[in-house]
Formats: C-alpha cells, sequence, structure tokens
C-alpha cells in the first residue's frame, strides 16, 4: 500500500472526499513528522509508538574499495508495534 491507496482507503472508511481525507493523511504525517524533529514521541495506543533514537558515529568500510570511512553521528525515526497491531498481523 502506498500513500494514494492509502488516502483512498480512509476516504472510503471515513465516508469522506478523497481531498479531505489526503489532507488529514497529511497533517497525521507531519504532525508525527514535528513531533519526532523535536525529540519527541508519539503514542497510539494498540498501535505502537514513534520515537527518535540517536546513532553514535562510527567507523564503516566502504564495500567497493575496503577503505575505511568515518560514519557521522545521527537521528533515525523507531517505531515499535504495539499489541493490538502484533495481534492483527498474526491473527491471520
Amino acid at each position: 500500500m502506498n500513500k494514494g491507496d492509502l488516502i483512498d482507503s480512509v476516504a472510503s472508511a471515513a465516508n469522506m472526499s478523497k481531498a479531505d481525507a489526503g489532507r488529514a493523511v497529511d497533517a497525521i504525517l507531519g504532525s508525527v513528522s514535528s513531533t519526532l524533529r523535536s525529540g519527541g514521541s508519539v503514542s497510539l495506543v494498540g498501535f505502537g509508538t514513534f520515537s527518535v533514537s540517536a546513532r553514535a558515529a562510527r567507523q564503516g568500510r566502504n564495500p567497493q574499495t575496503g577503505e575505511p570511512i568515518q560514519i557521522a553521528a545521527c537521528n533515525v525515526a523507531k517505531f515499535k508495534a504495539g499489541k493490538g497491531l502484533k495481534d492483527a498481523v498474526n491473527s491471520g
């Protein structure tokens, strides 16, 4: 499923136009992104939790040459599935 499919699904499930569903999906994704950007987390009970984790700088290797390279520290988004989502995935 891609974003367009998600918008179609939301529009039909909520009995709304595709334009309204598109704005709703964009608003949700924007809110999650801005919360993670500011270092917060988003918990959706029964679905899961989006959070930010710091990844330390480390030494890596260029796969083509084998030459060592320095990989910079960065923040990464993480998702931990909730019980409701785990149960839904494993029930079928």
